[in-house]
């Protein structure tokens, strides 16, 4: 059974990224690896996960257009041992944060059992557009005078010049 559109309103019109997004933090609603997200600075943060028994090698960040993925993949070195009681496991997990428009990912270490990584949050760059107030046509339509055709205006209607 499929779930009901969260923006199937035909009021919200190209919004199905943001449906797409929802759905791809439903599925990563595991609770492994345990993680924080720190404001570090006015405009940094940081994800850290812990990732212990992980070693570097073991662990693969990328940013996936807006999604930043981290992958945890541990080699089976069970060889040769037995076991009496195994409680600690060699899982492997992939854990995904959506990022902004703009979010920079800055760098990743691993201390302690823990994966750090920094990300960044640009200033947004203040712009200012100044929109050109036409004046009423001759004919007070309103129809903005289109591209000249054979030296004389026609106007434009639904952005295609009219033949007159």
């Amino acid at each position: 059974m499929s779930r009901p559109s969260v923006f199937g309103s035909p009021l919200f019109l190209g919004f199905d990224h943001l449906e797409q997004m929802l759905d791809r933090v439903a599925k990563n609603a595991d609770g492994y690896p345990p993680y924080n997200i720190e404001q570090t600075g006015d405009n940094r943060l940081r994800i850290t996960l812990a990732v212990a028994g992980f070693a570097m090698e073991d662990l693969q960040i990328t940013q996936e257009d807006n999604q930043l993925v981290i992958r945890g993949r541990q080699k089976d070195d069970s060889d040769g041992r037995i076991f009496l009681h195994r409680g600690i496991a060699a899982r492997q997990f992939q854990r995904a944060f959506v990022l902004a428009e703009g979010i920079d990912v800055e760098g990743a270490w691993l201390d302690n059992g823990l994966l750090h990584v920094d990300l960044r949050r640009p200033q947004p760059e203040v712009r200012v557009k100044t929109i050109p107030i036409g004046g009423a046509t001759a004919n007070g339509s309103g129809i903005s005078p289109g591209p000249k055709v054979n030296g004389s205006a026609r106007p434009i209607v639904e952005g295609r010049v009219t033949r007159g």
